[in-house]
């Protein structure tokens, strides 16, 4: 198979959309918080090569493309030119210094990938940014070609991303927990106080108290549930549902008012329905109301949380309607 390159000029053009400048304000933010905690822990340079599959491909790509670009491998046993080309994706990956991470994906076990990516032949390599997918190159390419690209690639991630990649210790053992971890707490108060703020219909006041905590520790999993609970009984306190699922049902892709119907589907337990509501709609979508179809739903999935089989099933869904 001859080398077929592919246009890098779909990053560039990613500066204008919406999903850059949240990327960049959320890296600026997260930097400034790493800074004020005293510095985050650094990875491996083992950790800079992942094997990802279909069930990981939200955690371990789009989730990580938020902090760092994300090159992709797709490859195959059977493939000699994926032999030659995947351990200069490797040396490059760890010779780069964090400033990219390489999934490496096994097309025969992840099919389904494949076809999404749209991918006709292998060794085919994309990027995601900012949860973006670009094409960069695809057959056997020279390892000049491939460092240009990857030049081009990092620069304008953190230019017009904000993503300045990832931080490696040399003697940082593979897959360790970050040195620095942010204080558990405690926060009983707080989350009492959140609790009976709801009971008493409060939900302004269980709202903030719940940012208060996270505020503190951004990774405490009972109150991202809260907040995520108490702002979806928020927003459909005073909706009229009548009014509500009239509009969905007439207008199917228009983005607000599914949202809208998605979240009294939730409130009324049905979950999955929601769910199959917000990845249709992002089928039929494109642009920032694709986006804020997209963000909805993740956000619907920290109200049932992120273990439950429903939430697990619709990442996986949400994954092939993106791509």
């Amino acid at each position: 198979m001859q080398p077929r390159n592919m246009s890098m000029s779909g990053v560039v053009d990613l500066a204008a959309v919406k999903a850059a400048q949240e990327a960049k304000a959320k890296a600026e933010q997260t930097r400034a918080e790493t800074a004020r905690q005293g510095g985050a822990g650094a990875v491996s340079p083992a950790d800079l090569v992942i094997d990802v599959d279909e069930a990981g491909f939200e955690r371990d790509v789009l989730q990580r493309s938020a902090e760092v670009p994300v090159v992709i491998d797709f490859w195959a046993e059977w493939c000699q030119p994926c032999k030659q080309l995947s351990p200069v994706l490797e040396r490059l990956a760890v010779e780069y210094d964090g400033r990219f991470l390489l999934a490496k994906i096994d097309v025969d076990a992840n099919q389904m990938l494949m076809q999404q990516f749209g991918i006709q032949g292998i060794p085919a390599v994309f990027a995601v940014v900012a949860g973006q997918a670009l094409p960069l190159f695809q057959g056997a390419t020279g390892e000049e070609q491939i460092r240009q690209t990857l030049d081009q690639l990092v620069q304008v991630a953190e230019q017009r991303f904000g993503l300045t990649g990832l931080t490696v210790d040399p003697d940082a053992e593979p897959g360790a927990a970050p040195a620095h971890e942010v204080p558990a707490g405690p926060y009983d108060a707080l989350l009492e106080a959140a609790v009976q703020a709801l009971d008493a219909g409060d939900l302004a006041g269980a709202v903030q108290a719940y940012k208060n905590v996270l505020s503190d520790d951004p990774g405490n999993t009972e109150a991202k549930l809260g907040l995520a609970q108490a702002e979806l009984l928020q927003r459909v306190q005073d909706m009229d549902p009548q009014r509500v699922r009239k509009d969905a049902a007439e207008k199917p892709g228009d983005a607000e008012a599914q949202i809208a119907a998605a979240d009294l589907d939730l409130v009324g337990g049905h979950v999955e329905d929601a769910f199959a509501r917000l990845i249709d709609t992002v089928r039929r979508t494109a642009g920032d109301d694709r986006d804020a179809v997209r963000r909805r739903l993740l956000e619907l999935f920290e109200v049932v949380g992120p273990e439950d089989p429903r939430v697990v099933g619709a990442r996986r869904a949400l994954a092939r309607a993106l791509f």
